[in-house]
Formats: C-alpha cells, sequence, structure tokens
C-alpha cells in the first residue's frame, strides 16, 4: 500500500525554518559511534553504533537515526550507509538523501515512488560532483517510519533491514548481488568475476550490483532501490538496519535474537556490533535498533 489518504496534504515543497533543522539535526555525524533516543511520546526507541573495521582507512560507515517533526506528522528517519574507495559518497547521503526524498511533490501521496525518484536524483547529484566526491560509492538502506505506523524501506547495495515479529526475523531488504543481477550487468556491457577465494564483482572490483556512486563502474551498475512499505502491528517488535559488516558473520534470526535480549535498543546495537567482532568480522560494522514495543 503506497498510498497515504488518511495524511494531510498540506506539505509542500518550501521547509519550514523547523524542519530544516530538524533535518540539519539527522545530517550531522554523531562524535561518538553509539547513541540513543526516542519519539515524541517515548513509545519507540533506537540505539545505534558504529565500530572501525580492521582495514587500513578511516572508517566508511554513516548513519541517521532521528525522529522529525513534519507539519502534524512524525517521522522516524533511520538509515545505515557503507561506503567503499573514501567515506565521502556516505557522507553525501547522510546529509542529502533523506532531504531529497521529503521534497519529492508526490512523496505524502506515494512515497514508494518518492523515494524511488529522490534515489536516482541524488545519485545523479553524486555523479555530477564525482570531482570533489571522488571515485568511490556507497550502498544504502532507508527506513522511513511515519506517526509509528506505517514504514517505508528502500536499499541499494547489501545493507540490509530485518524485522522481528513475533521473534521471527523477516527480511525487508533484496542483497544486490552480482551473481544475482549478473543478466542486468552483462546487458550494460559489464562481467561478474568468480575468482577462487573471493567473492562475485563487477568487472572483478565491486562487490555489489546496486550502488551509489562508482563512476567508472556506473554504466554497468544500477542505483533504483528495491522499496517495501508495511504496517507497524502489535506483532512487530523491532527493527534492524546494518551494514554487510555484521550480515557476513550474522544470520537474520541470530541478529533478531541478541536484540530481543534487552529492553535497550543502543545495548542491543552495541551487542551486535560486540558479536559481529567476535565472530571475526574485518568490515567496519555499523548498526540501528528500533525498538516498537
Amino acid at each position: 500500500m503506497d498510498k497515504l489518504c488518511c495524511f494531510k496534504a498540506s506539505y509542500s515543497q518550501d521547509y519550514s525554518i523547523s524542519v530544516l533543522v530538524a533535518l540539519q539535526l539527522v545530517a550531522a555525524r554523531s562524535s561518538s559511534s553509539t547513541g540513543k533516543g526516542k519519539n515524541h511520546e517515548g513509545s519507540i526507541k533506537y540505539g545505534f553504533s558504529l565500530v572501525k573495521g580492521k582495514a587500513n582507512h578511516p572508517m566508511e560507515d554513516y548513519h541517521v537515526a532521528k525522529f522529525a517533526q513534519i507539519k502534524d506528522n512524525e517521522l522516524g528517519l533511520f538509515a545505515i550507509y557503507d561506503g567503499h574507495l573514501g567515506d565521502r559518497v556516505p557522507a553525501y547521503l547522510q546529509k542529502h538523501l533523506f532531504t531529497n526524498i521529503l521534497r519529492e511533490e508526490e512523496f505524502w501521496e506515494d512515497p514508494t515512488l518518492s523515494i524511488s525518484k529522490a534515489y536516482e536524483s541524488t545519485d545523479q547529484e553524486i555523479l555530477s560532483h564525482s570531482s570533489d566526491l571522488g571515485r568511490g560509492g556507497s550502498t544504502a538502506v532507508t527506513a522511513i517510519l511515519i506517526n509509528g505506523r506505517r514504514l517505508w524501506i528502500a536499499n541499494v547495495g547489501d545493507s540490509r533491514a530485518v524485522l522481528s515479529r513475533k521473534g521471527q526475523a523477516v527480511q525487508m531488504t533484496t542483497d544486490h548481488e552480482p551473481n544475482k543481477e549478473r543478466g542486468s550487468i552483462e546487458t550494460r556491457g559489464g562481467f561478474v568475476s568468480n575468482l577462487p577465494g573471493d567473492v562475485p564483482r563487477v568487472n572483478g572490483q565491486l562487490a555489489v550490483s546496486r550502488a551509489f556512486g562508482d563512476r567508472s563502474l556506473k554504466s554497468h551498475l544500477r542505483s533504483d532501490p528495491d522499496v517495501q512499505y508495511t504496517d507497524i502491528d502489535v506483532d512487530t517488535e523491532i527493527l534492524i538496519l546494518a551494514s554487510d559488516g555484521l550480515w557476513k558473520v550474522m544470520t537474520n534470526q541470530e541478529a533478531v535474537d541478541i536484540a530481543r535480549r534487552t529492553r535497550d535498543p543502543q545495548k542491543a546495537a552495541k551487542q551486535l556490533t560486540a558479536e559481529a567482532l567476535k565472530r571475526d568480522s574485518k568490515d567496519d560494522i555499523s548498526c540501528v535498533v528500533v525498538k516498537f514495543r
């Protein structure tokens, strides 16, 4: 269900000062690697944890975790951006992607269409600024929660969103792996390598088939997201967003089981990243945990 007939259509492209301030707060990168917050009523809480990997480069994961009041609606905005070949593209996404989504004229009537359009237009912005943002790229998984009741999740790449319903893990995103989208890559003139001891890669380089940026590979990549909608009902307990540094060493159900052990979502997020490190994940590890009940 993509329509929001019950929401007021008084929203316009011109943000009020309060909305701009709220989104700027979303975009500011936290100086700490962990934190928490809650919605206005305190009924929905979130926590996040980010841990730098063992690779010899700066942290390339960025996140968003924030509630913002826009007109008469409360939006929960959550995201993980997992960069590669530098942190400039994920930093750009952290600052601009949600703003671009909410600026789409159709957002309140058709969030799915608006999310898809904003993902594509944001990628075009990144490519047009490649001289400043560099040759790198980023995956993305985003979640927009409207009034605590309706949830839109979108992704490109292999950062993933998982819900817990009655303790059962439900994957809400599609991992965009080169082997799964080989046909699209080859149609665009690229190829997928499968070297012994390595993961499949686009043109022998990138381990995902969809991404923001990556100008040198863009003719062989896609940046359109998969978008899923769901209602938040009494059975929905937890939402986990995480980069592949977590999912490489942990199943969806294992992550849900860990997150359900504590009522505090910040502690849950820290336990998830700690467990991924314990399992010898080498990549940057980042996650956001949202608890609905």
